[in-house]
């Protein structure tokens, strides 16, 4: 079985594993990404990036590439397979991919990011990124004065549901439960709210458009089966993020939900292995700070290896 030997690993080609291979690359760290399944991230997924410094108005796939061109020009070696199983126990670092590649480093940076968790119904693919989103934050200002649909009964999705009121006064929560599982304080925020209308005992359970746009949402009931159409131009899904940590479980200090466990901004659990972005951050979960992130990680990398004598 070949192996690879470096000073850095960076798992995963996100916000947070580029920016951290712009500053391990020019810390003449030569670093190799590791690709992941899903190359640039949750950004691929999205129309328009406006939140973004310098860009007025980005497309997400364009501002992932300008990334990975810039990571690659300062010095970044790519691969184009997963990780799938890792020996974090000594050092170097042992890293298994899907193509059954032995990869070493003296220093690992994971940034393997987070997967939105899907209503899986019909039109969800069909719109992704053309009006269903996961990131209200992100994409809210897009549909001004228009019908749109929050879907989840937790914090983030009363979060999003009062920060939509700043743009329409048409929202309507959609509830599988019978009741809310947000903390109280956010409940309140929302039940108070007359803008926000909330539909409990029911389901998404598909969503139309002309192709390109959506129109309107099909929504069930639970207990009754009963079904209903409701105008919406937007569907935010609010039902929570599953982190991308599986290969390191039994390996690193996981929190309950399954996130990387940090301290110190980015020290993992184990010396020499940092993490940055949405696999470890559950509450800003923005390009921005995931990229703050990997520059972070890439510094603290900087200076263990430099503790190390291995810079």
């Amino acid at each position: 079985m070949p192996h690879d030997s470096r000073k850095v690993i960076i798992i995963g080609s996100g916000p947070a594993g580029l920016t951290a291979g712009v500053y391990t690359a020019r810390a003449n760290l030569t670093p190799l990404i590791i690709d992941g399944p899903t190359p640039g991230g949750q950004l691929m997924g999205t129309t328009a990036v406006e939140n973004w410094p310098g860009e007025k108005s980005i497309m997400g796939p364009k501002l992932m590439q300008n990334m990975r061109e810039h990571a690659q020009h300062a010095g970044c070696e790519l691969l184009s397979e997963k990780i799938v199983s890792v020996d974090f126990s000594q050092t170097p670092f042992v890293m298994y991919t899907h193509k059954e590649k032995k990869l070493q480093a003296h220093s690992v940076i994971i940034a393997t990011g987070a997967t939105p968790k899907k209503l899986n119904i019909p039109g969800e693919d069909t719109y992704w990124g053309k009006g269903v989103t996961t990131c209200a934050v992100c994409d809210g200002a897009f549909y001004k004065n228009v019908p749109v649909i929050i879907v989840g009964g937790g914090d983030t999705a009363m979060e999003d549901a009062s920060f939509m009121t700043k743009f329409t006064n048409d929202i309507t929560i959609i509830q599988i439960k019978d009741t809310l599982t947000a903390t109280a304080a956010m409940q309140k925020r929302v039940i108070n709210n007359p803008t926000i209308k909330i539909m409990y005992n029911s389901t998404v359970t598909e969503i139309h458009g002309d192709g390109e746009n959506i129109q309107k949402i099909t929504v069930t009931n639970q207990e009754t089966n009963e079904k209903q159409s409701l105008p919406a131009s937007a569907v935010f899904i609010a039902i929570g993020l599953r982190p991308n940590t599986e290969p390191f479980k039994n390996q690193l200090d996981l929190d309950e939900y399954g996130y990387l466990h940090l301290t110190n901004a980015t020290h993992t659990s184990v010396e020499g292995i940092f993490g940055a972005g949405d696999v470890a951050d559950f509450r800003y979960r923005q390009a921005i700070t995931s990229a703050g992130a990997g520059c972070m990680a890439a510094m603290d990398a900087e200076r263990y290896l430099a503790k190390q004598s291995l810079n």
